[in-house]
């Protein structure tokens, strides 16, 4: 491949992920509002998860030019934070849950069904970079993670409405500590292979 067309390459993919960097930070900002408001662990949770996937956007996007090690770093930095993050969110649901809230179902259903549609448009965007590196695979497998997670916000949300009770909420939230968790797991499994690879 010529030096144009990688510069081509490159250029095409810090396009899609400063698009996809934008979808995140504004998602982030909407789980945050809508889950203070909601007083929804699940809804807290995902936008924590947003704010940590935009950080690692960023990562991806200062490495994206930049050798193998510094992706691979890069990379390694992306599979930490989402392990911190899952920490943080299991605090917080068992915070909730010795604070006895009530979260509202509604609320909850709405902001997945959006968050889901976004999030579905992120992995799509994702999914037309060809021969992604290992930074890229980490983006990929956050937005991949996050779509999940909204299909888990949309069904507790149902369960909290029809129960009237907060526990279908912070079975959400502990559900997506534990997607957060094994994704950051993953992302980092896949940087050690590729930097034993190479």
């Amino acid at each position: 491949m010529s030096e144009d067309q990688l510069e081509i390459r490159a250029a095409s993919q810090r396009k899609i992920l400063w698009i996809v960097l934008g979808f995140n930070l504004a998602l982030a900002v909407a789980f945050a509002v809508t889950g203070l408001k909601a007083d929804s662990s699940a809804l807290i949770a995902n936008g924590l998860d947003n704010a940590s996937d935009s950080i690692v956007y960023i990562i991806t996007l200062l490495a994206l030019s930049r050798p193998p090690v510094w992706k691979r770093v890069a990379a390694r930095i992306s599979g930490g934070l989402l392990i911190l993050f899952a920490a943080g969110v299991l605090f917080d649901v068992i915070h909730r849950f010795l604070s006895d809230v009530e979260p509202l179902g509604s609320t909850m259903m709405i902001m997945a069904v959006v968050a889901a549609a976004v999030n579905a448009l992120c992995v799509w965007l994702l999914k037309q970079i060809r021969e992604a590196d290992v930074t890229v695979r980490a983006a990929t497998t956050f937005s991949t993670n996050d779509f999940v997670a909204n299909a888990g916000v949309l069904i507790g949300g149902g369960l909290v409405m029809w129960t009237g009770q907060a526990w279908p909420d912070l079975v959400v939230g502990l559900a997506v500590a534990a997607i957060a968790l094994k994704g950051g797991i993953q992302i980092l499994r896949d940087a050690n292979c590729e930097a034993g690879g190479s």
